[in-house]
């Protein structure tokens, strides 16, 4: 209906005053048929339409007062209350936990380097269907998770950088791992230069009888895992050999642009590290180590050696002080490269029971 018109109805509907019957009739003409699954809105807005071409409409509480409406509003308060009931019948659902439990695939198509890392699995699922047994998820959830230790993961700083300097990114991966797993992951970072700290901590909370001894049972129960950038990197392959004097076992040790530090050896993975991978990048003036091997490739695997490059790609290295940027450029930007870290949290995360 054009304006002219519209115009032209309210005029009529001032200036004459209609009688009892038209009224009625024009009630039943332009009254609204209300379907039972109809929300109150579009109601609402079809109640307005009417209005706005002149149509006398009922109220909306008289429309709500209809039998069919409330037999459609029953039904879908009856809806409403069942959702959460499916919604949590979905979520105990064991293909839904076994798909949630997959851990993150660690390195991806696309990185410079050739390698791949297998996904690990968990006991109970199996890798071709992606669906898991109720009796098996339920052993999962009940018994390995309360029985199984938590996961110690030490880092270490590189060059003289203090361990609570949440600059590094070291700092910040100890950081997230402790608020975002505090019962599953005991995480803490230590200088490069306070590896005997470190040592005794690792010992500390393998010692669970506090008898300062530690048994066959405690040491062959431990989940360690090391990590380190630069210094830090050398510092995560001398702990590893101290736990290996002691028959300590570790999980997997990450080098970030590994520089070796006097005295120390950090190409050579000692045999009771079961997995170890070194990230590196070659273009600097300080540049870190591009290879590390098993000494004993029966007891360890390399996951790999990856290269990291920056010519066409900078990252952001702000913060830190202008030295380092101008002469150790390449050796803090794999520091700060996010896709190296997120690989990092990754293959930490594998080890997360």
């Amino acid at each position: 209906m054009s304006g002219v018109q519209l115009a032209a109805v309210s005029a009529m509907d001032v200036d004459l005053v209609p009688s009892e019957e038209q009224v009625a009739a024009k009630e039943r003409r332009f009254r609204p048929k209300v379907n039972p699954m109809q929300t109150i809105n579009d109601i609402q807005a079809g109640v307005n339409k009417n209005h706005a071409s002149g149509a006398v409409a009922r109220s909306i509480e008289d429309i709500s007062k209809s039998p069919i409406l409330c037999i459609g509003a029953s039904l879908r308060k009856i809806c409403c209350a069942a959702s959460p009931l499916l919604l949590l019948a979905a979520g105990l659902c064991p293909v839904a936990q076994a798909n949630g439990m997959r851990p993150v695939c660690p390195l991806q198509e696309g990185h410079v380097a050739s390698r791949t890392i297998t996904r690990a699995s968990l006991p109970g699922i199996d890798e071709g269907a992606g669906c898991a047994s109720s009796a098996d998820v339920s052993e999962v959830g009940n018994n390995h998770f309360e029985t199984s230790r938590p996961l110690i993961v030490i880092g270490f700083m590189g060059g003289r950088v203090r361990a609570s300097n949440l600059i590094h990114k070291e700092a910040l991966v100890v950081k997230e791992l402790q608020e975002g797993y505090p019962l599953q992951v005991f995480a803490a970072a230590f200088a490069n230069h306070d590896g005997h700290m470190a040592l005794s901590k690792v010992l500390q909370l393998l010692d669970e009888n506090r008898d300062g001894h530690l048994s066959a049972n405690e040491r062959n129960a431990a989940r360690i895992v090391i990590f380190g950038h630069s210094w830090g990197a050398s510092e995560t392959v001398t702990l590893a050999r101290k736990l290996n004097e002691l028959s300590i076992p570790v999980l997997l040790t990450i080098q970030v642009d590994s520089v070796q530090k006097p005295n120390q050896h950090d190409g050579q993975i000692p045999p009771n590290v079961r997995e170890a991978i070194n990230f590196y990048q070659s273009e600097g003036l300080l540049h870190g180590r591009s290879f590390i091997e098993a000494m004993d490739p029966r007891q360890t695997t390399i996951l790999g050696n990856y290269e990291s490059t920056y010519r066409r790609n900078p990252v952001s290295c702000a913060g830190y002080p202008w030295f380092a940027r101008t002469f150790m450029k390449s050796h803090i930007e794999i520091e700060n490269d996010p896709f190296v870290w997120s690989k990092i949290e990754a293959l930490i995360q594998t080890k997360v029971q």
